[in-house]
């Protein structure tokens, strides 16, 4: 039986980044598209995660990456339209329950892109 991961995202001038709340994951797949995004996993426990995301605007999937922890997957794509804000994650103007923003991480963007920069260098290295 599958269930959805609890999600976090957060919106920048050059990418979207999604977190999957899993802790101790395992088979981690994740598939980017150009409009969508699909990722599945186990924990420890053996549940099953599935969620399935249209996006609400196109990605380079090209250059987009995830990035495995303890605690979480994080995936950051890189958005077709810099500099766009997106005003959700998903194409359908509906709120799942497993998703939400991560407020710790949502900032106001000015002067932001040498954050972005940096940010995505340090997840490039890992």
């Amino acid at each position: 039986q599958r269930q959805p991961a609890k999600t976090l995202w957060y919106d920048r001038p050059r990418y979207v980044y999604l977190e999957f709340c899993v802790e101790d994951s395992t088979d981690v797949k994740v598939v980017i598209e150009d409009h969508r995004l699909v990722f599945s996993c186990k924990n420890a426990d053996g549940v099953e995660f599935y969620n399935e995301i249209n996006l609400y605007a196109r990605v380079n999937s090209k250059d987009s990456r995830e990035k495995r922890s303890d605690r979480s997957i994080t995936c950051f794509m890189r958005k077709w339209k810099e500099k766009v804000a997106w005003p959700r994650i998903t194409k359908e103007n509906i709120k799942p329950a497993w998703l939400s923003v991560d407020f710790d991480n949502w900032r106001d963007w000015e002067g932001d892109e040498e954050v972005e920069r940096a940010m995505v260098e340090q997840y490039a290295e890992v």
